[in-house]
């Protein structure tokens, strides 16, 4: 005999089969409902409380759509608006990441940024972009 929850699962598939889900704007809305609830709950203002419901009924509408195409233009139209953020925390998330292993540093010409290997000393760096040479120290 199956599961309970399994069963429930498998129904849920069948109710979401065809429906959009969601997407990194689903994510993106649902970090503000959160912070919304939180403000909210200390705040006591009755508009932000309405504000917490629309944005909720928005997000169900969207993820139980059926109309995939215009879910995915808006998603892509957020992506378009938010590349410049969204490129400025991978820049430095992968700055984070090898901070050990590797010096960051900038051209002084052009202003690329560039990398080199820690424990080098003092080298001699040729920028990939303008070709200006210079030293650092790494």
């Amino acid at each position: 005999m199956r599961n309970i929850f399994q069963r429930m699962g498998d129904g849920f598939r069948r109710f979401m089969a065809g429906r959009y889900g969601t997407d990194q704007l689903g994510v993106a809305l649902s970090t503000v409902l959160i912070v919304l609830v939180i403000l909210s709950i200390f705040l006591r203002f009755w508009p932000l409380h309405i504000a917490v419901w629309a944005l909720l009924f928005y997000i169900w509408f969207r993820m139980l759509s059926r109309n995939y195409t215009a879910r995915a233009r808006e998603n892509e139209k957020f992506l378009q608006m938010t590349d410049g953020i969204r490129r400025s925390f991978r820049v430095r998330r992968s700055r984070f990441e090898d901070r050990k292993t590797y010096t960051h540093f900038k051209c002084p010409g052009c202003g690329q940024e560039l990398r080199a290997p820690k424990g080098r000393g003092r080298i001699r760096v040729t920028c990939s972009k303008c070709g200006r040479q210079f030293e650092t120290k790494v």
